[in-house]
């Protein structure tokens, strides 16, 4: 018995799993284009144009940068006076945006490698 000890260990370390979601959370595989999902209207463009904000300020792994990262997309955020609340969640990588209309979405990192002004369809 003793002899299946280290071999116990061995499984039990390599069951545990790892807590980087920033990397599900961002990542974009299998999911429609920011700039595809921006052309259904000018709200979904603010919001495409906010996470790829979100993803641009990419500052570390710890709490203290997804906290800055979030600050750099709130900034952003608040400049849509269509945007009527945000709210974030460090942590779990998203901001929820709720627009003057109603409508809520929340906005997870988009690392496309464009910054958020490129997006097309954002209101004038």
């Amino acid at each position: 018995m003793r002899r299946y000890a280290p071999l116990a260990l061995v499984a039990l370390l390599a069951a545990c799993p790892t807590y980087d979601s920033y990397k599900y959370a961002a990542g974009q595989d299998g999911l429609m284009s920011a700039d595809d999902y921006a052309a259904y209207g000018p709200e979904q463009a603010i919001a495409m144009a906010v996470g790829r904000e979100f993803g641009k300020g990419e500052a570390g792994a710890t709490p203290e940068a997804f906290a800055k990262q979030a600050d750099a997309a709130l900034a952003y955020a608040k400049k849509f006076p269509q945007i009527k609340t945000i709210v974030a969640d460090t942590l779990g990588h998203r901001l929820v945006l709720t627009f003057a209309d109603g409508w809520s979405t929340q906005v997870t990192p988009i690392t496309d490698g464009k910054s958020g002004d490129e997006t097309k369809g954002l209101p004038k």
